[in-house]
Parts: C-alpha cells; sequence; structure tokens
C-alpha cells in the first residue's frame, strides 16, 4: 500500500488569478468529456462504489456492472483516511464527476475527502487509482456535491465544532483545491443531523437537508463558485433526509418522520416551495431517493420495511405513489444509485445484510430483481454508480 500523497493547498486568491477568473471558465479545468490521460474507448462500461468507512483505515469497494445487471468486484482500494466506524446518517458520502472519470468519497473519522481516478475497462489496469486527499474544510464530512470543477462538502461538526460547508476546485489531474473563504455556516452551531449536500442540475444553488431542526438550507452560487446563505426553510414534513434533483431541476426529499416524500421548486436566494407534501409510501423509514427514467420516476428505500417504493413525477414536479413496495431488498437497505452505462438499473445497499442488490429497471418504472453480492462490513455507507 503506498502512502499518501497530500494535495497541496493554494489560497482562492492565488488560484483565482493564475488559472481561472471565474468559474464558468474554472469548470474548463475538468473537461466534461474525456480526463487527462483517457480516451472515450477506454471509459468502463458500467460500475459502483461503496466505501468500508472503516474507523481504522477507509477504503472503497468496487464492483463492475456487468450484462443482466450482475455485480462483479473490482477491487478494494485504500483511500489512506480513516471512516466513522459506524453510519453517517448520510447520502451522498461518494461523489462522480459527470464523464465518470473522478471518484470522491468522504474520510468522515479523519476530516478528509480522497480523489480516485476511474481508468478503463480494457486491459490490466486497476479501475480505480489512488489521486489524493485534502481535508474537507472541517469536522466529520458526510456528503460531497459536484457541479463541473465545483466541489462542496458538507461537515456535520462536533460537540465543539459547528457543521458547515466548504468548497473546493478539482483539476484536470485530479486535485482538490480548497476555495479559501468559501465556508458557509448551516442553520445553527447546535448540532443539525446535517444528511445531504447536492447542486441543483444548473449549479446556481446548493441544498442541504437537517434531519435534528426538519430544517432545508439553500444556498446561492455565485459565478466565482461562492456560496451566500442559507436560506432556511421549514420542511413539509418532519426529518428530511436525503433527496435528488430531477432534471428539470425539481427537488424530491425524503421524510423519516411520516415516512412519505415531498417535492419542491428550488431557488437559492429564497428557499424551497412545496409541490407536493408529504406523500405517504405506507412502509417505515423512507430516507434515501434515486431519480430514474429522465427524471419521471423517483425511488426511496424504506430502511424498517426493506422495501423500496416506486413514486411517479409528473411534468410540474408533484409526485404520485406508484407502488407502495415496487421492490423488496435484504435487511435494512439505505443508499441507492442508478446506472444507465450499459442498461437500466437500480442499485440497492443493504445495510443489515451487508448487500448489494440490482433492479432492472423496466417501462413504467418497475422494477426486477437481477443479483445480488454480499460480504461487506457493517460499517459500510454510501453508494454511487454509472
Amino acid at each position: 500500500m503506498k502512502p499518501p500523497r497530500t494535495i497541496a493547498f493554494v489560497t482562492a486568491a492565488a488560484l483565482l488569478v493564475l488559472i481561472v477568473p471565474t468559474v464558468a471558465q474554472a469548470h474548463s479545468v475538468l473537461p466534461t468529456g474525456t480526463a487527462q490521460g483517457t480516451s472515450p474507448s477506454s471509459a468502463p462500461q458500467s460500475a459502483v462504489f461503496t466505501i468500508t468507512n472503516n474507523a481504522t483505515a477507509n477504503s472503497v469497494v468496487a464492483y463492475r456492472i456487468a450484462s443482466g445487471g450482475a455485480l462483479v468486484k473490482a477491487g478494494t482500494f485504500a483511500t489512506h483516511g480513516a471512516g466513522s466506524g459506524a453510519s453517517l446518517g448520510d447520502q451522498g458520502a461518494l461523489a462522480l464527476t459527470a464523464d465518470h472519470r473522478w471518484l470522491l468519497v468522504v474520510d468522515a473519522g479523519s476530516n478528509q475527502i480522497s480523489v480516485f481516478h476511474v481508468n478503463g475497462a480494457r486491459g490490466s489496469a486497476p479501475l480505480l487509482s489512488f489521486s489524493g486527499r485534502v481535508g474537507s474544510g472541517g469536522v466529520h464530512p458526510v456528503s460531497l456535491a459536484i457541479h463541473k470543477s465545483l466541489v462542496y462538502a458538507l461537515n456535520t461538526g462536533n460537540s465543539t465544532v459547528a457543521g458547515d460547508i466548504a468548497g473546493f476546485l478539482l483539476t484536470s489531474t485530479g486535485h482538490l483545491v480548497a476555495l479559501s473563504g468559501s465556508h458557509r455556516a448551516l442553520s445553527s452551531s447546535n448540532a443539525t443531523g446535517a444528511a445531504q449536500l447536492s447542486f441543483n442540475p444548473s449549479g446556481s444553488a446548493l441544498v442541504v437537508t437537517e434531519k435534528a431542526t426538519s430544517l432545508i438550507d439553500t444556498y446561492a452560487v455565485g459565478a466565482r463558485g461562492y456560496s451566500v446563505g442559507p436560506v432556511t426553510t421549514a420542511s413539509y414534513g418532519s426529518t428530511p433526509y436525503g433527496f435528488a434533483f430531477t432534471p428539470n431541476g425539481h427537488l424530491i426529499v425524503s421524510e423519516a418522520g411520516p415516512g412519505a416524500l415531498s417535492s419542491y421548486s428550488v431557488s437559492g436566494s429564497s428557499g424551497v416551495s412545496v409541490l407536493s407534501g408529504s406523500v405517504l409510501d405506507n412502509q417505515s423509514a423512507p430516507c434515501w431517493v434515486a431519480i430514474a427514467e429522465g427524471g419521471h420516476y423517483a425511488y426511496s428505500t424504506n430502511a424498517h420495511s426493506a422495501s423500496i417504493s416506486t413514486y411517479q413525477v409528473l411534468a410540474n414536479g408533484t409526485i404520485v405513489l406508484q407502488a407502495q413496495v415496487g421492490g423488496s431488498t435484504g435487511s435494512t437497505p439505505t443508499d441507492l444509485a442508478v446506472s444507465t452505462s450499459t442498461g437500466k438499473y437500480l442499485l440497492a445497499y443493504d445495510a443489515g445484510a451487508g448487500e448489494i442488490d440490482s433492479f432492472s429497471l423496466g417501462s413504467g418504472g418497475t422494477l426486477a430483481k437481477a443479483a445480488s453480492v454480499y460480504g461487506l462490513p457493517n460499517t459500510a455507507e454510501g453508494l454511487v454508480a454509472f
């Protein structure tokens, strides 16, 4: 195992003068097509990733998604950081760039973010190559958001350090450079139970859900990558948890309290506005959300019901429950991810069983179990796929 390579911090002022005058131009730092040293023909066809979240030595566990949804283990890759050894209570612990060339993961125990290059599917090269790691800009990072070359981390804090969000720029060589002065507070300096951070599709807003306060925070994101906020809005239902955006920008949020999903329109400067409030799934503890089929369907795992519920998302952003049990899982399903590279699959991580399930996405949003893999540690956390 090679020793960690620390990513150097550079002041935001120097970065913005020497590399890019605005984030719109900064996005050229990370090409949206091929990454440095790769070509389209070498791109891996499809894969899914999770982290062990081991408190001593965190690692990424990778699987290739084969024909028919079969999951083939592609290796375990050290982050050279530490996990928390316990549930992060989050969504978004791993994130991929839009071109699938870079994988970013949280090291919650060592307050860091690790970066990996995603290699080609052919030849002898491993699926992932470690690029480096950097401090997360706070304490206990749980969720990551990427828009082009702009990256934000959500840090939940601890009993002495308040939670916050912090920004970075991702270079074409896989280095994260801290965006000096980008730290922004959450709704309170007290514990908020922050669960997830994500950009809206245009990158003009960041959204954070807070479980303990039942608030949704929004931040307007300016041209240079700096955010303004938060604007706090009470969640329609209690305990807002995981969420996902449709391609046209509608926000679908799980609510563990009532056992429901709500949908919203989003403005970084004025917060969120309810479109559909607390549409019950008649299951227990829906906490994680994924969007598929071009934004027409939303899925939520129900941790205490071992099931996945299916919602139809209408053009105006309102949602309708289609199936309270669209698919059955192993014990305690948590994170979800969608892969569309080699076929349409929904992936679910079952924390209570240490397994990942793959489901084929059928017409009309239906789910059909395709495959399962077992043997993940009980500390594993997060799921991301392409």
